[in-house]
């Protein structure tokens, strides 16, 4: 009896042995490299992350916004604010996002919305400031920003806090000023805001935006001629 139990059991663990191993190599090894090299394939811009490329270098993601800053005025200071880089379109604020706390080896964001509700003192008192901050900002001699004309999008965060977007509302409001810094023509101007809006998906679906990543590499190139 002993003898058969042992048997048993050791046919057993083979079994499961095997198993394991098959299992590993069909699900971790070749399932992997068909799905990649299918994705590959038939979707070749977005399984290499729907990258953006400007003078033959990659410059960002088609899914993922990003800052135009100034360089810090001192890069050992952790505290100094960000300052927005005025000669390029800005993109909405990204409250949500915060530092990566557990693996410290790499400096990394981590997304996310501020989930503050909408009377919490802390983000009424951030969209007085990010209101302030854009019509200083956007307003240029003989062209003073309007309060009333700031879009919600301009002064809250996206779920995310990495809208690679922002509403036509928005990308008009900074025309001007982006055309004045950069010594361009407003018309030259709108008509990059213009190729740069999407429409709403099957006419219905969403609101119309404007990649913001994507007008700053037209207005790069136009800027550069």
């Amino acid at each position: 009896m002993n003898n058969n139990s042992l048997g048993n059991t050791a046919r057993l663990l083979g079994a499961g042995l095997r198993a394991l191993l098959v299992l590993t190599v069909v699900c971790g090894v070749i399932y992997p490299l068909v799905v990649t090299g299918v994705a590959r394939l038939a979707f070749r811009d977005r399984a290499d992350g729907s990258e953006l490329t400007s003078g033959g270098h990659v410059v960002g993601s088609e899914l993922i916004g990003q800052r135009y800053d100034l360089p810090k005025r001192d890069p050992g200071d952790p505290d100094e604010q960000a300052r927005p880089d005025l000669r390029w379109f800005q993109p909405r604020p990204s409250n949500g996002l915060a530092a990566n706390t557990l693996n410290t080896r790499y400096r990394l964001l981590v997304s996310g919305a501020t989930n503050l509700s909408g009377d919490n003192e802390k983000l009424i008192e951030q969209v007085k400031e990010a209101k302030a901050a854009v019509v200083r900002d956007n307003s240029t001699p003989g062209h003073p920003v309007d309060p009333a004309d700031v879009p919600a999008d301009a002064v809250t965060s996206s779920g995310s806090g990495l809208d690679p977007q922002i509403s036509p509302a928005y990308a008009e409001l900074q025309v001007q000023r982006v055309a004045e810094r950069n010594h361009l023509d407003v018309r030259q101007v709108e008509r990059l805001v213009a190729d740069a809006t999407s429409s709403r998906i099957l006419g219905f679906i969403g609101e119309p935006g404007v990649h913001v990543l994507k007008l700053n590499i037209a207005l790069r190139e136009l800027a550069s001629r």
